[in-house]
């Protein structure tokens, strides 16, 4: 409840993460594959949306934040691309039934809780589509034990149990905190 509310407050100012820029990881990505269906978790206010609506995709976006939301939907209209935005839980999704060629999430997973990581990997793995890519961008935590936001590398090897990894680049947020652009594919059933 206080997270959901912090990240809603965060919206009403300009929050760190909110660059209005699509990364070069998606663009890239855009540029090599066929649009299809699309779902970014943790859509924010919709940039990658917008940018993924342009380059010929079907886009849902879903983020908790309200704020967020009436931002994304403004952005969309402003940008005159038909997109869906729909405030709901990376950990529930429960109104969502489609599945998705892509999946993006561009700092979501490492926002979560470890005890929803389960909860969020089994939505994942429900809505992406046989050989569908989930394009994930994460920071690591700073050290063992670290309570804030971040991710393991204990928590990309359970990724790794579910989803193919077909490629991984390290780097660092803003040049400070260690990140990586992973790219998981579901394999078939």
């Amino acid at each position: 409840m206080l997270r959901k509310l912090w990240f809603n407050l965060a919206y009403y100012l300009k929050p760190v993460w909110d660059t209005g820029i699509s990364p070069p990881e998606l663009l890239s990505f855009i540029a090599t594959h066929t649009p299809g269906r699309a779902l970014d978790v943790g859509c924010g206010t919709g940039t990658n949306v917008i940018t993924l609506a342009k380059s010929g995709w079907q886009v849902t976006g879903v983020d908790f934040a309200p704020r967020a939301i009436q931002i994304a939907k403004n952005k969309s209209q402003q940008n005159r691309v038909e997109v869906n935005i729909r405030q709901d839980d990376v950990t529930r999704l429960v109104s969502l039934s489609d599945r998705f060629e892509l999946i993006l999430d561009i700092g979501c997973f490492h926002s979560q809780s470890l005890k929803d990581h389960s909860k969020y990997i089994a939505n994942i793995d429900r809505l992406l589509s046989d050989n569908g890519t989930y394009l994930l961008y994460v920071f690591f935590k700073d050290q063992v034990g670290d309570m804030g936001p971040g991710v393991t590398e204990g928590d990309i090897i359970q990724l790794s149990h579910v989803f193919k990894l077909i490629q991984r680049k390290d780097s660092t947020e803003r040049g400070i905190r260690p990140s990586a652009w992973i790219s998981f594919q579901k394999c078939m059933n």
